[in-house]
């Protein structure tokens, strides 16, 4: 009888460290087991700008998550993201290999691997190939060549590219807290695992992460990733003004803006109030939520317009079928749906974690999305014949991912 497969997804965001444990069984079917969450001072933007405290984060997340789940995971799929995350577009051709010119799995590893001859400075590394398109002979727009008959394989890729020291960093936190890298995964790919659906990914959609201290953009078409982004701003700026503009803690701010904010000031009642805690402790006081929600309106329509304004320039934004799908700790935030809309005129929707079973309540969350996704990333290495921790090509509308030699060369 075949024993599932346990394994777990690290997910390190600017201001937290979620965990989440899972088990696959031979069926595929992904079980969630145990989820840990710790607040974590040592990332900015996405970078780790203090070992220490990522590392004491990271051994609390871990651990929440073991005594959940009951068993222990020795490594894990680990995000990476910031904004030292490039991309680059790459063409790779081979010569089909067999005799009567049918395309073959070694074909197309060939063709991809092909690809990757760019020219990648010294301190950056390959952190994911994406194909896009296959080329056989004269016939383009094909995405699965096997057992297709041509003489000449072409593919189009884009091919994603991470600095060397950030991505030293992440492991090193990682394996200092004791836990092994299977592989680093791009954020925005993880999270586009969990939230877009198949018929979004080939209509064209714009994932939009809102995380702490940044906000991760996404344009999945055709089944494959096309385009990624990252804006230097997050819901952190926005607990940032209410913090300032209500004279309240941090911690306080961000209650409120969960808790009673609104993305739109219109609707709302003059007379409606909201408590607000003072400082040090000083007297808490009553104000308009109407002033709360002009806060956070001012913050929010200049973060979407900015989304807006990089999706057009990506060249995307007229073939984004699906829309919109936000995601993140500030995509709870009401009314933020509607002015995404508005801002960036065209439907916006949700993302919540999808595909996986066991504990979903722990889950159901947009600010598990990322983290889920690297379950269901690892459930895919699984899926197509590997395990966590060897070299492995996954997929994502074929996406190709080998990082583990990288891992070992340098550590």
């Amino acid at each position: 009888m075949a024993v599932p497969h346990k394994i777990m997804g690290l997910d390190l965001g600017t201001t937290k460290v979620t965990a989440v444990m899972a088990e696959v069984d031979p069926n595929g079917l992904t079980s969630i087991s145990g989820v840990g969450t710790k607040k974590c001072e040592g990332l900015r933007k996405g970078v780790i700008v203090d070992i220490d405290k990522t590392v004491r984060a990271i051994e609390g997340a871990v651990t929440e998550a073991e005594i959940m789940a009951g068993y222990s995971v020795g490594s894990a799929f680990v995000s990476v993201s910031g904004d030292h995350v490039k991309g680059m577009n790459s063409t790779g051709v081979v010569a089909v290999s067999k005799p009567d010119k049918e395309i073959t799995d070694d074909d197309v590893d060939r063709v991809v691997a092909a690809s990757r001859g760019v020219v990648v400075p010294n301190d950056r590394i390959i952190l994911h190939v994406i194909p896009q398109e296959f080329v056989v002979d004269d016939q383009d727009g094909i995405s699965h060549p096997v057992g297709m008959s041509g003489i000449r394989l072409e593919v189009q890729t884009h091919i994603m590219t991470g600095s060397a020291t950030c991505a030293q960093n992440v492991v090193k936190s990682v394996r200092r807290a004791g836990i092994d890298v299977d592989e680093l995964v791009l954020q925005s790919l993880a999270t586009g695992y969990s939230v877009v659906s198949d018929e979004e990914s080939n209509l064209g959609v714009a994932v939009v992460d809102i995380g702490g201290g940044t906000t991760d953009i996404a344009v999945f078409k055709d089944g494959a990733l096309h385009h990624t982004a990252m804006l230097g701003l997050g819901g952190h700026n926005i607990t940032n003004d209410l913090a300032v503009g209500l004279r309240t803690p941090l911690a306080q701010a961000e209650i409120l803006k969960i808790r009673d904010g609104c993305a739109k000031s219109a609707g709302i009642a003059e007379d409606e109030v909201v408590e607000v805690p003072g400082v040090h402790g000083r007297k808490a006081r009553q104000i308009s939520k109407k002033v709360l929600a002009q806060i956070m309106e001012s913050r929010i329509d200049e973060l979407l317009y900015l989304v807006r304004k990089q999706l057009v320039k990506s060249d995307y934004y007229e073939v984004l079928g699906a829309g919109v799908i936000l995601t993140g700790g500030t995509a709870l935030v009401e009314g933020i749906l509607d002015s995404s809309e508005e801002v960036i005129s065209m439907p916006a929707r949700l993302g919540l974690p999808e595909g996986v079973g066991g504990l979903q309540d722990y889950v159901d969350d947009p600010r598990m999305a990322t983290a889920v996704g690297l379950i269901r990333y690892a459930a895919d290495v699984i899926a197509k014949g590997g395990v966590p921790g060897s070299s492995t090509d996954v997929t994502f509308g074929n996406i190709v991912g080998k990082l583990r030699r990288w891992v070992n060369t340098f550590f």
